[in-house]
């Protein structure tokens, strides 16, 4: 039988491993590979992503947005232009002391987690590339249900975003018959305003990468800063 995990570790994606926005990316990727409309699709887009950074995103809205080129394609037509996606987008953005920082926690034997707003057909690819098993992200549905089946364009379950992190977050550690006082100490790293709810939740908040709000919040809680890369 495994060992039980002392400490729990939670690590946003988005400018907290990674110096960009990997959802943001892969909306340019489709632009660029003409997969959707690049003046309606980049308009939209571009005024999402302001709402996210605002603090107001209406995260249905978006990921009905977001979700629905998967629709229009096959899995393996998807598949492929992810796989290009990470050659030319995301490994090459990918620095080494995020990597690093996953390994010492990994090495220090605690449960690592993964916990994004970014859909998983997105982040998926990502969460293995950072070495990360568990991801819990917003999952895109499928036609019947199927795993494998084709992506219908709409969300299923709750998203992974700012409360929804911690309802998420429960109730995996939850199908591990697990909760938060399982944990001498529970770290998340994250760089967003939107994720102080469960910044709260935690033991160990980390504001990693801050955005001027998260800041100033984590300045006057006495957070921890880490500052992994300058922020692009």
């Amino acid at each position: 039988m495994t060992k039980a995990a002392r400490n729990l570790a939670l690590f946003d994606l988005d400018h907290t491993l990674l110096p960009t926005d990997s959802d943001h990316e892969w909306g340019r990727f489709m632009v660029k590979l003409g997969i959707v409309d690049a003046e309606s699709f980049g308009r939209e887009h571009d005024r999402f992503y302001a709402d996210y950074q605002a603090g107001h995103l209406d995260i249905y809205a978006y990921l009905r947005f977001s979700l629905a080129p998967l629709a229009r394609h096959s899995r393996e037509e998807l598949h492929a232009w992810h796989a290009q996606f990470m050659n030319e987008v995301i490994e090459p953005a990918m620095v080494p002391v995020a990597l690093e920082l996953v390994r010492e926690h990994q090495e220090a034997g605690d449960l690592c987690c993964l916990i994004t707003a970014t859909n998983a057909f997105v982040t998926a690819p990502i969460a293995r590339a950072f070495g990360i098993e568990c991801l819990i992200a917003p999952m895109p549905a499928t036609l019947d249900g199927d795993p494998h089946g084709p992506y219908t364009g709409e969300l299923d379950g709750i998203p992974s975003f700012q409360e929804g992190k911690i309802t998420r977050t429960e109730a995996w550690l939850d199908s591990l018959g697990q909760d938060w006082s399982s944990f001498e100490h529970s770290y998340f790293y994250s760089d967003s305003r939107n994720d102080i709810p469960l910044l709260e939740k935690v033991t160990d908040p980390i504001a990693t990468n801050p955005d001027p709000t998260l800041r100033e919040h984590a300045l006057k809680k006495g957070w921890r800063i880490l500052e992994l890369f300058e922020a692009k």
